[in-house]
């Protein structure tokens, strides 16, 4: 089971950007699964904290919140995060105090149990650093002041010492970023705004991020290397010694990278290996050099 990497006090929470992905069969779970095989279960004994992308799309339920905690449960330190719903932060529309409550009491099961490390307030690129926009998020993150709260914004203009100083007085922790460099795209940081830390992976598939013909798959199509890891070891590092709890989560699913990666970052930090699901280890044999034990037998795999 993965324990929190404790530095000084100060825990630092790796996983994954979800669970549920069909390219992930026989890679990050079992060709063969035993009888009643469930995925989050299975991730959970690896990471300690996994993002929820599917309150992006649709606003909890309790009910589902409610499964989500007992099927983590065997794991004491794991902590979720939410991603806040998109109509709050894509569509910025006709937002009702219903949408208000439906997103809180599905998401209050998670708050309650201890189990919810954070909620992310996702921003898509074209959010940028203008009065107007300024004077949304001080509307909306009143709204969800109950909960732990973290602004992911993506354009370089919220790159400013006003941004950040406003956040730590309201106690809304910043997400620092990677994704591909762009003039135009929010650079790597190592912002602390609030107890809560967070660093998100992305990747670096330029091609494919902006294109339109491109689907989800593709643009987080990407596996960061050793030496591109490196320097996050030390922003990740940066942003613990300011928190209480940090966040890292590998965004780059498409086929288990961002497990294999997570993984890693686990291992660089530790300065130990890891216990590594054994199809993932047979599909990134660079995964042998932290796995904990000798290798089952290599089976034959597409990549």
């Amino acid at each position: 089971m993965p324990e929190g990497i404790n530095i000084q006090e100060h825990v630092i929470y790796v996983g994954t950007a979800g669970w549920s992905y069909p390219d992930w069969e026989g890679i990050v779970y079992p060709r063969h699964k035993p009888k009643g095989f469930d995925p989050l279960e299975y991730l959970a004994r690896f990471f300690k904290t996994i993002e929820i992308n599917s309150t992006f799309y649709h606003p909890p339920s309790s009910r589902n919140s409610q499964n989500w905690v007992r099927r983590v449960a065997h794991n004491p330190e794991f902590k979720f995060t939410a991603k806040l719903n998109k109509k709050f932060t894509h569509e910025r529309e006709d937002i009702s105090p219903t949408d208000e409550k439906q997103f809180k009491t599905g998401i209050d099961p998670l708050h309650e149990s201890g189990k919810l490390g954070c909620i992310l307030v996702q921003f898509p690129w074209s959010f940028k650093f203008t009065p107007e926009n300024s004077q949304y998020l001080k509307k909306l993150l009143p709204v969800f002041k109950e909960y732990p709260l973290v602004i992911e914004v993506r354009h370089s203009s919220w790159d400013n010492a006003l941004v950040y100083k406003q956040l730590r007085q309201e106690s809304v922790g910043f997400c620092n970023i990677d994704q591909p460099r762009l003039r135009s795209q929010l650079k790597p940081g190592q912002e602390a705004t609030s107890d809560v830390g967070y660093i998100r992976l992305h990747g670096q598939n330029l091609e494919n991020w902006f294109s339109e013909d491109a689907g989800r798959d593709e643009r987080y199509n990407y596996l960061y290397s050793t030496k591109e890891l490196g320097p996050w070891i030390q922003r990740i590092l940066a942003v613990s010694s300011e928190t209480k709890e940090t966040y890292v989560i590998a965004n780059n699913h498409f086929q288990g990278k961002a497990a294999t990666n997570a993984l890693q970052l686990i291992s660089m930090l530790t300065e130990d290996k890891v216990d590594v699901p054994e199809d993932l280890r047979n599909t990134y044999p660079q995964l042998e050099e932290i796995a904990v034990g000798p290798s089952g037998p290599r089976q034959e795999t597409l990549f």
